[in-house]
């Protein structure tokens, strides 16, 4: 009763103080909020007041589409000559220098395009144990196209093992910086062990069991996978195959009492350190009972002391396939230099997708996908990219250093479909009515293409 009297009490005063009659000032209400209400008026800004300048071509007509350097500009500005407007806010100015062909694209790019790019910078960091290393990865959660292939960059601190572990895909794998040890055994029981620098490869067809060690200094490597959704987390890994399993079965499978697995550890051991590897690698060849692998079958490739098939004025190319790395059935590579300015020219692959990877320097790719599809793509070291098979695409040095690349094929041997060659093997009258150059494409003036 009480509780009620209160209540009522501040009602009363609530309502006693309640205004009574009209005012001349109208209060706002939720319903003069909606729509158009001359009580609500307009405030406006002059939002072309703002502080930029433009990066040199930028007012060129934009179907020229030179490389823009917005590393010195202040406010970077969506202007490609007569196109565009200006972006008074709010923006990040770094996304733009490190992307200005987002920013401000060719005008010969048009329609959609699907995402073709990822930084593997931005992909979330998996962490290995003991400080001993980490892996980050890209697959189709960031470039969904990328249904063929995956990547993952992994480090590992000297010492560091990523543990002995499979796959149901099949892993080829270039090493970025450092150097590492791999080991392996087939189906044969048959074993392999090697040490790897800067520049060198290997590839584990899918089930075969492998692990790695980071060697004096440590080593950071690319790895490629031939399954899109690839994920690091699906890997079979030998610390879960004990603690999955009942100690009593371990203890039948490998003849050890059940007090041998009290102290297995609990879940994957992934990344973590290890005794260092001796220096002396016979110390660590334990030959298995089929004996070792076969040097026609080995898992690695020394491409680190490959001489360039191409070496040209524009860069080089160094091709590593089936035809000189056998195990590797269906992985085709091209590791690319592009010196400042240069292009590796127009081009399309007939049978695969291409997943590429920059070590160093600054790029752009610029794809056409029919029909009537064109985006421009921009690329610095550590960037993953995705191009599915017969699209167009050209990879243009765009900054002041060398660009190095590789490109990835699923395929049995390593080619491209050039444009070049292909206007070349045309007759002029072909060329001229296609292109509209009437009297400039003459097969023996094709020769413009530095790389």
């Amino acid at each position: 009763m009480a509780r009620f009297s209160l209540a009522a009490l501040l009602f009363a005063t609530l309502g006693a103080s309640a205004p009574t009659g009209s005012s001349s000032t109208a209060t706002p209400t939720t319903n003069s909020l909606l729509g158009y209400n001359p009580a609500n008026g307009v405030v406006n800004v002059d939002t072309d007041n703002i502080q930029y300048s433009l990066a040199p071509g930028q007012t060129d007509a934009a179907t020229i589409g030179a490389p823009l350097d917005f590393s010195n500009i202040e406010n970077p500005q969506p202007i490609r000559g007569s196109k565009g407007g200006l972006e008074p806010g709010p923006q990040t100015p770094e996304y733009a220098r490190l992307n200005p062909d987002r920013l401000a694209p060719p005008g010969t790019d048009h329609g959609a395009v699907k995402n073709a790019q990822w930084p593997l910078g931005l992909s979330h960091a998996k962490l290995g144990l003991g400080r001993a290393g980490w892996s980050r990865q890209q697959n189709v959660d960031n470039i969904p196209e990328a249904t063929e292939m995956a990547g993952v960059d992994m480090r590992l601190e000297e010492g560091g093992y990523r543990e002995l572990h499979w796959h149901k895909a099949a892993e080829w794998s270039y090493v970025l910086n450092g150097s590492v040890r791999v080991q392996a055994m087939n189906d044969n029981g048959e074993t392999f062990v090697d040490d790897l620098s800067a520049g060198d490869i290997w590839y584990f067809p899918p089930g075969i069991p492998h692990s790695l060690q980071g060697l004096e200094g440590g080593v950071e490597f690319l790895l490629v996978f031939d399954d899109g959704s690839f994920s690091e987390d699906n890997t079979f890994l030998a610390s879960e195959t004990f603690a999955r399993n009942p100690k009593e079965i371990l203890s039948k499978n490998f003849n050890l009492p059940k007090s041998a697995w009290d102290n297995i550890p609990p879940g994957e051991l992934f990344i973590f350190p290890g005794t260092k590897a001796p220096k002396d690698i016979a110390q660590q060849n334990i030959v298995g009972p089929g004996g070792i692998v076969p040097i026609e079958k080995s898992y690695t490739y020394h491409a680190s002391k490959q001489e360039p098939n191409f070496s040209l004025d524009g860069g080089s190319v160094k091709i590593v396939d089936p035809t000189n790395f056998p195990i590797a059935a269906k992985f085709s590579t091209a590791i690319v230099t592009v010196k400042p300015g240069a292009l590796r020219e127009i081009h399309w692959h007939t049978t695969s997708d291409e997943w590429n990877f920059f070590i160093s320097g600054s790029a752009r790719i610029g794809i056409y996908a029919a029909a009537n599809a064109a985006q421009t793509f921009d690329f610095n070291a550590g960037d993953c990219g995705y191009i599915p098979k017969a699209m167009t695409h050209y990879v243009e040095n765009t900054g002041k250093d060398d660009v190095v690349f590789i490109e990835v094929l699923q395929a049995d041997h390593f080619s491209g479909k050039m444009n070049l060659p292909f206007f070349k093997g045309q007759p002029v009258a072909w060329t001229d009515s296609t292109s509209n150059c009437h009297g400039y494409i003459e097969s023996d003036k094709l020769d413009g293409f530095s790389l």
